[in-house]
C-alpha cells in the first residue's frame, strides 16, 4: 500500500449513508465535531511557532492565517437571511439561525483556514530543510521556495540527486 492511497480517492460517500445512522450515533458524532475546539489553542500555537521558525530562518512572503480565511463578504448568508432545517425533533440545533451562522461563518472557515495554513507552512519547512523527492512531493507545489537549505551551500548541491538539485519546488532557476 502506498503512503496515502486514500489521498487519491475522488469522493467520500456520506450523504447516502447519513440517514441510515441512528439518531443516537449521529448525536454522538455531532459532539465529536466540536471536541477538537479544545485542541485549537495547541494547533494555533504550533502554527505560529512554525510561522516564526520560517521567519527566523529568513523567510519572507510567507502567507498568513488570514490569507486562508474566506472574505466575510463572500458568505451567502447573514443572520438576517440564514436558512434553517426542518428538524425531526424540536430541540434540534439545525432550526437555529445562530447555529448555522456560528458554524458556517466562523467555526468551519477559520478551522479549515488554520489547518490549510499550518499544512502550507509544514510543506515550506520540509522544502527548506529536506529538498529530497518522494512520491508526494509534487503536492508541495503550493509551498514553493527560492532555494532550499542545501541549495544555499554550493559545495553541497553536488551531493544531491539531479532531480533534487534541479526541482523547481525548492530551487528557483531564475534566482
Amino acid at each position: 500500500m502506498k503512503a496515502c492511497d486514500s489521498c487519491s480517492a475522488s469522493r467520500v460517500d456520506i450523504g447516502k449513508n447519513h440517514q441510515k445512522q441512528s439518531v443516537l450515533i449521529r448525536g454522538i458524532g455531532m459532539v465529536f465535531v466540536y471536541l477538537p475546539i479544545l485542541t485549537l489553542p495547541f494547533v494555533i500555537t504550533s502554527a505560529y511557532l512554525t510561522y516564526y521558525h520560517l521567519r527566523m530562518m529568513g523567510a519572507t512572503n510567507v502567507k498568513k492565517w488570514s490569507d486562508f480565511i474566506p472574505d466575510r463578504a463572500t458568505h451567502r448568508y447573514t443572520l438576517k437571511n440564514q436558512i434553517t432545517m426542518n428538524a425531526s425533533f424540536s430541540a434540534s440545533l439545525s432550526q437555529s439561525k445562530l447555529f448555522w451562522i456560528l458554524n458556517c461563518t466562523w467555526y468551519c472557515p477559520y478551522s479549515v483556514a488554520l489547518f490549510e495554513w499550518h499544512a502550507y507552512m509544514v510543506k515550506l519547512v520540509e522544502n527548506w530543510w529536506c529538498p529530497f523527492t518522494h512520491e508526494k512531493k509534487e503536492t508541495y507545489k503550493n509551498a514553493m521556495i527560492d532555494k532550499s537549505f542545501w541549495h544555499i551551500y554550493p559545495e553541497d548541491i553536488s551531493k544531491l540527486e539531479k532531480d533534487d538539485a534541479e526541482n523547481p519546488i525548492w530551487n528557483d532557476a531564475n534566482d
